[in-house]
């Protein structure tokens, strides 16, 4: 690095930073306190050729930590170009508080012959003594950098154990409140959340609620951020979607690390919804729901579940004398724990399939059966009429938020000099709007379709009879297809040995629409 000297001319560069943006709106800042003692210094030094450079080079809300910064970019640009001859700063950890970047700075100063001044640290770097002093001090800086993380982490650890919001993005069905620490419920988006977690709930899987979400025409949270940049609002993927399903703050909690505790904040889904939508999550795995393959043509693979536990139960075989295979089903939490913890234990395969396809084949030649699968069908019907109203009842509500919105900033539009900022907000909102108003006639047209398509007694016979006919000449897999059209799950009670069926009226209604040949083809 050159030495400072009379022969030349010393244009200097004031490079001033602070690690947040608290207080630069001030007339008076950090930043200018910073500039005004580095001028002070030059000045002193006017009669040794300094000049000080009228560029100002300030970096407001950044850390030292990284060079990620817009005016030190300039800076060294500006070095590049043969533009300043020295660098002057208030102290060295207002360049860089690491050890790492700083060497990487001064090899660019060396190479450029740029002088390295600090004001309120007199060293020389025109020696190895001076460099190692300048050293010593990034190292003591760096470790107050490191010292400073490990205190904000406390913090942040000590906030979320006495359930208080210590920051982060804002989450989809909340906001922060202005003067921060706490979140409030955004009941528009609140009931969003809500009728997600539903969705998932009846179509237990990841994609198919991604599908249901892409054409209500819903996005992640958005929001502006304090400069007013609008953030977030993309589409969900399947490790967004994943994130909000398994979020505990939804519930009224906050998770640090590996500890969840109470917040402060209320929840917006219950308890009850949270954990079946954990179970679900647990069961279907990484697939999300997606069906695995079936390599052994497992019939009810996907749909048996074990009445004792709750859970899944998974279709498995041995081998003996290295040729027969003697398949079954074992309960999921069985496998993984142990059996002793289960009362279901294990069944065959092949009884329980047969069984199962026997009361399918028995139900059409059982009146008092074919009732029961009507009723099963209304209730199950009437549960997405439900769920239908009460997303017409939310769009209602988000058309009229919409409205409202618009209503409310429209006046503030000033002709002569519009604020672009309140402009796309605008634009942003009509787009709203027009969503939900498309998928309100969407869910109007459900609901109509939905009340005129009711399962009857004769759809259940004309669907089993055409199921009869053609079931021996199906494959295994496409047996296994078929079953999953009729049957929507089945519970097997080892500890009582029972097994309760239950039927999936819209896939007995497709089968009743079509004919014998059109049922094998559904299959294959």
């Amino acid at each position: 690095m050159n030495k400072l000297n009379n022969n030349r001319r010393l244009n200097c560069a004031i490079y001033t930073r602070k690690s947040t943006d608290e207080g630069l709106n001030k007339e008076f800042n950090s930043l200018d306190a910073q500039r005004e003692c580095a001028e002070a210094y030059i000045k002193s030094q006017t009669q040794e050729g300094w000049n000080c450079l009228p560029d100002h080079y300030d970096d407001g809300g950044f850390t030292g930590g990284n060079m990620d910064r817009p005016a030190l970019k300039q800076l060294l640009a500006d070095i590049e170009a043969g533009k300043v001859n020295c660098v002057v700063v208030y102290k060295v950890d207002r360049l860089s508080r690491s050890l790492m970047d700083f060497a990487r700075m001064l090899e660019v100063f060396e190479r450029h012959q740029v002088a390295f001044v600090s004001v309120t640290q007199q060293f020389n770097t025109t020696n190895s003594m001076g460099r190692l002093m300048l050293n010593v001090l990034l190292s003591f800086a760096q470790f107050e950098r490191e010292i400073i993380s490990e205190r904000t982490r406390d913090k942040i650890a000590a906030a979320r154990r006495k359930g208080k919001w210590s920051g982060g993005m804002p989450l989809l069905g909340y906001d922060i409140e202005p003067q921060g620490g706490k979140l409030r419920i955004n009941e528009v988006e609140a009931n969003r959340v809500r009728a997600i977690y539903d969705l998932y709930s009846d179509r237990e899987s990841i994609m198919a609620t991604i599908a249901e979400l892409d054409n209500r025409g819903w996005n992640n949270k958005s929001w502006n951020t304090k400069k007013g940049m609008l953030r977030g609002g993309s589409p969900f993927t399947k490790a967004t979607l994943f994130r909000l399903l398994t979020n505990v703050t939804y519930i009224g909690k906050l998770a640090y690390k590996d500890e969840i505790n109470e917040g402060e904040h209320d929840p917006i889904v219950t308890p009850d919804v949270w954990q079946r939508v954990q179970s679900l999550l647990r069961r279907n795995g990484r697939t999300g729901g997606v069906d695995a393959r079936n390599k052994f043509g497992a019939l009810l693979k996907g749909i048996l579940r074990c009445s004792c536990c709750d859970c899944s139960m998974t279709p498995t075989h041995t081998t003996k004398s290295g040729a027969k295979r003697y398949r079954y089903y074992v309960c999921m939490k069985a496998q993984k724990r142990g059996r002793r913890i289960c009362e279901s234990r294990s069944v065959p395969a092949a009884e329980i399939e047969k069984f199962v396809v026997e009361k399918i084949r028995q139900v059409v030649e059982n009146e008092r059966l074919v009732d029961e699968v009507v009723q099963q069908a209304e209730v199950q019907t009437q549960h997405e009429l439900d769920a239908l109203v009460a997303e017409q009842d939310e769009i209602v509500k988000e058309i009229e938020y919409w409205n409202e919105a618009i209503r409310i900033a429209a006046p503030k539009i000033k002709p002569n000099s519009p604020d672009a900022n309140l402009l796309k907000q605008l634009a942003d909102w009509h787009e709203d709007l027009r969503i939900a108003e498309n998928r309100l006639t969407i869910v109007n047209a459900k609901l109509t379709l939905l009340k005129s398509q009711a399962l009857t007694s004769n759809d259940v016979a004309t669907a089993l009879d055409s199921f009869e006919p053609v079931w021996e000449s199906l494959t295994v897999r496409e047996q296994s297809r078929i079953v999953k059209l009729i049957v929507k799950q089945v519970d097997y009670d080892g500890a009582n040995g029972r097994v309760t069926i239950t039927f999936h009226p819209d896939g007995i209604k497709s089968i009743a629409r079509s004919n014998k040949p059109e049922l094998a083809e559904a299959a294959s």
